[in-house]
């Protein structure tokens, strides 16, 4: 069993920046992969970026663009999403996810977080 609690979202400006964390437990090995997804009031779940436990490049949604930046603390067990050049179109619920590896990641993911509100102000 894996757990998974994110924390830092809130309210922020556009143009502004926020920085997500998502603390992961439990039976996690450094095959896993990780990611962020997002769900905006009335729309789909949709996948934001990856990452994988032991290294390599992460993958980003088109709508990205640069702006945000997936990262992870091995030795503390933390995901991390910075977010930068925030848009009022980025306001949803972000949640944090674990796969076995970056296709069940992207397609399925095994476990997720609790998720965690952005609310980007125009």
């Amino acid at each position: 069993q894996v757990q998974l609690v994110e924390s830092g979202g809130g309210l922020v400006q556009a143009g502004g920046s926020l920085r997500l964390s998502c603390a992961a437990s439990g039976r996690i090995t450094s095959s896993y992969a990780m990611g962020w997804f997002r769900q905006a009031p009335g729309k789909e779940r949709e996948f934001v970026a990856v990452v994988s436990w032991s290294g390599g490049v992460p993958s980003y949604a088109g709508f990205v663009k640069g702006r945000f930046t997936i990262s992870r603390d091995n030795a503390q067990k933390v995901v991390y999403l910075q977010m930068d050049s925030l848009k009022p179109e980025d306001t949803a619920v972000y949640y944090c996810a674990a796969g076995s590896n970056r296709i069940v990641l992207i397609k399925s993911p095994e476990y997720w977080g609790q998720g965690t509100q952005v609310t980007v102000s125009s």
